[in-house]
Parts: C-alpha cells; sequence; structure tokens
C-alpha cells in the first residue's frame, strides 16, 4: 500500500507544479515578463568581429555592460570594439581567438579572467557553413564546422561555467539554429553541428536544474536563416511564413528573449509550428511541406561563408 501512496503522493506534486509552470507560461506570454538589468555584467560573445556577433555586442554596449569579444578576424573584432565603446560600452576587450581550438579557448580564458573578471553571461555565437553537399564536402570543412559550431562550445561552458556556478550566477546563451532543429537539404554538416550545440545546451541546463542550481539561466535561440555574410545568396520558398531575417529584428528578438531569461527563442514564430508538424505528420506529408516551403530549393545559389 505504501507504495501506491508513496506514486500518488509523487504524482499529484508533479500535477501541481505542472499546472504552475503552465499558468506562469500563459501570464507572462500576455504579460511580459520583466527584463533584468545587465549593467556592469560581463559579457563575452564569439563571433563577435561582424554580422550577429557585432549587433548583439553594440545592443549590449547600450545597455551598460562590459563586453569581451572573441573573434578570429583580428582587425574585425577590435573594429567591434571600438564601436561598442562609442555605442558606451562600461568597458569593452577584443582578443583574437580561433573557437574551434581548445587550447587557445582555455589560455584566453584564463587571460580574461585576469584581466577583466569572471564571465556572468556567455554567448556562444561564432559560426561557420559550408552550404555543399554532403558528398561534395571535404572532410576538413566539415570537421571545422564541428569544430566551431559546436566543440566550441564545450570548451568556453567548461572554462567559464564554474565560475557561473560558484557565484550561483550566470546566462548560457546558444545561437542555435532552425537547421538545428529540422534537417535542411545541402546543408547535412550545418544541420549536423548545430542540432549537437542545441543538444548539449539543453543537456546542460537539464543538469543544472537536476543540481538545484537556480542562479544560471539558458536561452536557447533558433532562428531561421539571417541576411548575414554567412548566407549570401539563400532564398525562401515562403517569405510570409519563413522569411529571409533582417539582423536587427533577429538581434533585438535575442536580447528581448535573454533579458527576459527565456529558455527557447524560435525566429519566426512559425519555426514552433514546424516542428509540431513535424512530430505528428507522416513522413510523406512532412516532406510534401518541406518542398511547398521551399526548404529543399533553399540553398540554389548560396555561398558559404564565416558569420
Amino acid at each position: 500500500m505504501a507504495p501506491k501512496m508513496d506514486s500518488a503522493k509523487k504524482f499529484l506534486i508533479f500535477f501541481g507544479k505542472s499546472l504552475f509552470a503552465l499558468l506562469e507560461t500563459l501570464i507572462f506570454t500576455l504579460i511580459p515578463k520583466p527584463r533584468k538589468n545587465v549593467a556592469g555584467e560581463i559579457i563575452l560573445i564569439t563571433g563577435a568581429g561582424s554580422g550577429l556577433g557585432r549587433l548583439l555586442a553594440l545592443k549590449f554596449a547600450r545597455l551598460g555592460a562590459v563586453l569581451v569579444l572573441w573573434d578570429v578576424n583580428e582587425e574585425g573584432n577590435e573594429e567591434t570594439c571600438w564601436m561598442a565603446q562609442d555605442e558606451g560600452a562600461t568597458r569593452a576587450y577584443a582578443y583574437t581567438c580561433d573557437c574551434s581550438r581548445k587550447e587557445e579557448v582555455y589560455r584566453l580564458a584564463d587571460q580574461v579572467k585576469k584581466e577583466v573578471g569572471d564571465v556572468s553571461i556567455l554567448i556562444n555565437n561564432a559560426g561557420i557553413v559550408t552550404g555543399r553537399k554532403f558528398l561534395n564536402c571535404p572532410d576538413e570543412l566539415m570537421e571545422k564546422s564541428f569544430d566551431v559550431n559546436f566543440k566550441a562550445h564545450l570548451w568556453t561552458y567548461k572554462a567559464f561555467l564554474p565560475a557561473m556556478i560558484a557565484n550561483d550566477h550566470g546566462h548560457l546563451v546558444c545561437i542555435s539554429s532552425s537547421a538545428g532543429l529540422i534537417g535542411v537539404n545541402g546543408l547535412a554538416d550545418y544541420c549536423a553541428s548545430k542540432f549537437a550545440a542545441f543538444g548539449f545546451a539543453e543537456s546542460i541546463f537539464m543538469e543544472l536544474f537536476a543540481q538545484k542550481i537556480t542562479g544560471i539561466k539558458t536561452t536557447i535561440v533558433c532562428p531561421f536563416f539571417i541576411k548575414t555574410g554567412m548566407f549570401e545568396g539563400c532564398t525562401t520558398g515562403c517569405p510570409s511564413l519563413l522569411p529571409i531575417l533582417e539582423p536587427e529584428y533577429a538581434v533585438r528578438k535575442i536580447v528581448d528573449a535573454i533579458l527576459q531569461e527565456k529558455t527557447y527563442l524560435c525566429i519566426p514564430r512559425f519555426i514552433y509550428f514546424m516542428m509540431f508538424l513535424k512530430s505528428i505528420l507522416p513522413i510523406k506529408m512532412g516532406l510534401l511541406l518541406a518542398e511547398y516551403m521551399g526548404i529543399f530549393s533553399l540553398m540554389n545559389g548560396f555561398i558559404g561563408k564565416k558569420n
């Protein structure tokens, strides 16, 4: 009898907490969650030398954050640093870093801790894309995709998460992709690396939750393709539902999600519906939907580049 009572008690606790979580979600859907203050927070952004990373840096500079900017492109990264200072960053530091190299990440992480302090918000944004069919993609390019788009997340988390845990304060931001949720024609290695990044970030979120570490937040971002240099020439077959995103719009949504401590962000919202359809539709209907949305021809004329 005791095991049955114990199971019933656990179920009632689960049911009560689930109802509370659902109610909380509904409330914050109708009423925007209060934004946290990031003034003085030390924010590290990888891939800050151009594109999305630069725009994120400038946005957080206006909010009074201390910025640590990493990019393999020294010139572009220094330019972002100057721009961030002009935009009001409390302090801004530029470090030339190839995030695909584990030893370099660890070395610069130690340097940042000594020269700047403990990073409290980590934004893994750096990414590359080959834009080639799987059998036409050289092995070294596929390996590079995984090193930058996924493995770099392992090394940066290892470097900066311990201090966040010790301080019970931090925020982990993974810039994944809609291609980390749904396979895309012509992007096999990119999709695989972004699926890995999403799964890793979600697993660490679960790990922290299981350890009852509540002071560290997670935000996983899955945008459709953005008009940066990475996706030049990319087209969409259904621009009203799946538009190629304007960088400024994407950055505004990402920063809002971070400030409101949202765990997941898909842009545009239609991505949520696509994931629902993917889970319930027969595979043939899913393929027909992908064909209708233009996902099969998405990469026509596409030129892969670094973010």
